[in-house]
């Protein structure tokens, strides 16, 4: 059986495990955590909008590329990406967040 969204035509958002994050360098990163979680560590080069200030500062994103949105669990970054996308942005979800993220961080 079809989910609601399916039927209805709804765009899913696509996701990436965290374990497979990989050409970090190369993808534009949106942390979407809190400061005081930021400061036990991120991705290197990720770029720092807690959720909560996201609609104040979505004019800081791009539009013309992916943004994949990362926070502690995958499940901040699943409702950014859905404002985003509703708000024309491309979004994938970094699934399991930085819980299950292994590579570097800053």
């Amino acid at each position: 059986m079809n989910s609601l969204r399916d039927r209805f035509g709804a765009k899913k958002t696509p996701s990436v495990p965290a374990k497979d994050l990989k050409d970090r360098e190369t993808k534009f990163i949106l942390d979407v955590r809190e400061p005081d979680e930021i400061a036990t560590g991120k991705i290197p080069g990720a770029h720092t909008i807690p959720l909560g200030d996201l609609s104040a500062r979505e004019g800081e994103l791009p539009k013309d590329e992916t943004i994949y949105v990362v926070c502690r669990s995958g499940n901040r970054s699943q409702k950014a990406c859905e404002y985003l996308e509703s708000r024309g942005y491309d979004c994938v979800n970094v699934a399991g967040g930085m819980l299950a993220y292994k590579g570097p961080v800053e």
